[in-house]
């Protein structure tokens, strides 16, 4: 019998998820602008004789390599352009305070303040003041050649770069990513139709939730361009409307047992064709005899589908109904006033800024007290380690450090075989693409392909070469330690503020879906909002669930011990999606105090999440008529609540 490996050298768990790469698929494209762009700039600078000028503009087009992560055209120029006018400003407040101690200490932390803070207002703006503090900690701690003003115009030059190679076929793809996006969900969809009543059903719908949050930011996005009334973009989010009522009925017949013909997911993938190739010809569909409640729903679903993606006019006949059901952006200033009174008056956003703030006040301090060459490093590892929406802190900390460790690996064949000059520039044309690449696979990947990029850039400003190796390695793990200590280990946010009370919230949002869902009168366009921003926020609960899973105990195992109740409320409202769906296609109404009594079951279960750390099992009935319609979701808020009652 072969002798086993003790346990203790087995690796746990939140480790082997650290370290796992992420599936994605290869960026062609962005693998190649990314070459173009952080060689080119080089090449020109040492054309011209100044490549200390072309190693600024390639830093310049890195940050828009990072950035460039939108599959639309128009969010491009959002992601890209928009951190590039911040990382600007922080350059020049960076290189101002050079070489005057604490000055420049106090200038860098009241940036990281202010960065903190308006990164949660959201993705643009994450990235926006990633670049403000990134480039204000590379002016305060490298010296920049040439006037105050020149460094940020070249390293603004170098990420508008990328932007323009990424507009380069914008002229000829215009709005196909968002028609194939929203393919893309289409055939989603048809995989949860084909999934009903399989064990495949829970990812895939999961699978569908985000491909639905894609395409509607996508469409969405591009409608804050066009703040009046465009008839294809109109009609983009018709197409998206009218998927909604098949997504509504597939888990009716997932939980009510009722599986679908193979005929109903291939009709669903022949409209997917239909919308990708802007197809607008009559749709014929191959459609079995409805003979109960859910084939019905599903039948009428699907014609109105085949409907709206073959009449080109749809988008004008709808555009009225897509305005009630999605709400038309506000204008813009509108947007700025309300994201900025958000910010000041957030406890969330004030918390985080004072972290992010006292990790790189001490290592501003640090640097000032301690001599350490080229300190802007330690300030670049804790930002991109304490970026909220980037994952775990614990997380990010090791996969930064293990990054750095290989990247340094790849920096050190680099700069001991490649002579300084124009050997540089194939090398950049070839460790660029990895960027996108590895990017895509994980935080720690990523930072392994930053890493000898940086380094080399680094190498054309100061001629150290290998010296570079061992201090940015000791800077790297410096900048680790702090961001785990001052900015982990000394703010624990238990699991009952970071995670129960938005779970408690999705639970009572979903007793008020449930009391509208049922009542009389009803709008559809509310309902089918209502069940949107629930799967929305239960996906966003899940990912943060899902991060926490990667961090070592405690938090991981209160994770683990919390996921089945967010399965379990996921389970909730799909049981009352699919009650509905029957309801209108000739099942039983329930009573008002049928509804009622399930609803308060939801708010107790809600009130109890917010009094509790510790999930604790007890038994719990509900009983109501025998052959409702709502005895599935019955079931399901019982399972719920044996799971979730606290002492």
């Amino acid at each position: 019998m072969p002798r086993q490996l003790p346990s203790v050298l087995t690796p746990p768990d939140w480790l082997v998820r650290n370290l796992r790469p992420q599936q994605a698929p290869m960026p062609w494209a962005a693998a190649a602008r990314a070459a173009i762009a952080l060689a080119l700039p080089l090449a020109i600078g040492l054309a011209a004789g100044e490549p200390a000028y072309g190693a600024l503009a390639s830093m310049g087009a890195l940050s828009g390599v990072i950035g460039d992560t939108a599959d639309a055209y128009r969010m491009r120029i959002f992601n890209i352009a928009v951190p590039q006018l911040f990382g600007a400003i922080g350059v020049t407040i960076g290189s101002l305070v050079y070489g005057h101690g604490w000055v420049a200490v106090g200038a860098v932390t009241g940036v990281a303040l202010v960065s903190g803070m308006i990164s949660t207002i959201g993705a643009v703006a994450s990235v926006s003041s990633l670049l403000l503090l990134l480039n204000c900690s590379i002016g305060a701690g490298l010296p920049l050649p040439g006037p105050w003003w020149l460094a940020p115009v070249l390293m603004s030059g170098g990420g508008l770069l990328v932007l323009a190679l990424a507009l380069l076929a914008w002229p000829l793809r215009s709005g196909i990513p968002e028609r194939a996006a929203v393919a893309h969900t289409y055939r989603t969809v048809a995989d949860l139709l084909a999934a009903t009543g399989t064990e495949r059903y829970v990812d895939i719908r999961l699978a569908v939730t985000q491909s639905l949050n894609q395409s509607y930011d996508l469409a969405l996005a591009r409608r804050a361009f066009h703040h009046g009334r465009n008839p294809e973009l109109a009609r983009l989010l018709a197409q998206l409307n009218a998927i909604t009522p098949v997504v509504e009925a597939a888990p009716a017949a997932h939980q009510f047992h009722e599986p679908l013909a193979p005929e109903v997911p291939d009709a669903v993938r022949h409209l997917a064709d239909a919308v990708e190739t802007g197809y607008t010809g009559p749709i014929g569909l191959s459609l079995p005899v409805p003979t109960n409640e859910t084939a019905r729903a599903v039948d009428h679903a699907l014609r109105h589908a085949a409907d709206v993606v073959s009449d080109r006019s749809a988008g004008k006949a709808s555009l009225r109904n897509v305005d009630d059901r999605l709400g038309r952006p506000a204008a813009l200033r509108v947007r700025a006033t309300r994201a900025s009174r958000n910010v000041l008056l957030s406890a969330a956003s004030w918390r985080y800024g004072l972290r992010l703030a006292l990790c790189i006040g001490l290592a501003q301090a640090l640097v000032s007290l301690v001599p350490v060459p080229r300190s802007y490093w330690v300030a670049l590892t804790i930002t991109f380690v304490m970026k909220p929406d980037f994952g775990s802190v614990f997380s990010r900390a090791l996969l930064r450090a293990l990054g750095t460790v290989a990247g340094l690996v790849v920096a050190a064949v680099v700069l001991a075989l490649v002579p300084l000059g124009w050997w540089d520039v194939p090398v950049m044309f070839v460790l660029g693409p990895l960027i996108p690449i590895l990017g895509r696979r994980g935080y720690g990947y990523q930072t392994a392909a930053v890493t000898p990029v940086i380094l080399l850039l680094s190498d054309v400003l100061n001629h150290l070469g290998t010296a570079l190796l061992v201090p940015r390695l000791a800077d790297s793990l410096i900048g680790c330690a702090i961001a785990l200590v001052a900015g982990y280990l000394l703010w624990p946010e238990s699991w009952h503020t970071r995670v129960g009370d938005r779970l408690a919230d999705a639970v009572a949002d979903t007793a008020r879906y449930v009391e509208y869902a049922f009542g009389a009168d009803v709008d559809p366009a509310a309902r089918a909002r209502m069940r949107r921003r629930l799967y929305r926020d239960l996906s966003a609960i899940r990912t943060e669930f899902q991060r926490a899973l990667s961090e070592p105990p405690p938090s991981g195992r209160r994770a683990a011990a919390w996921l089945p109740l967010v399965v379990a409320v996921e389970r909730i409202v799909d049981a009352t999606t699919a009650a509905g769906v029957r309801i209108r296609h000739g099942a039983q109404r329930p009573s008002p105090a049928e509804i009622s009594h399930v609803a308060l079951q939801l708010r107790e279960l809600s009130d109890g999440l917010r009094e509790t750390d510790t999930l604790v099992a007890v038994r719990t009935d509900l009983t109501g008529p025998a052959g409702s319609v709502l005895e599935p979701l019955r079931q399901e808020v019982a399972a719920a609540r044996a799971i979730a009652s606290p002492h």
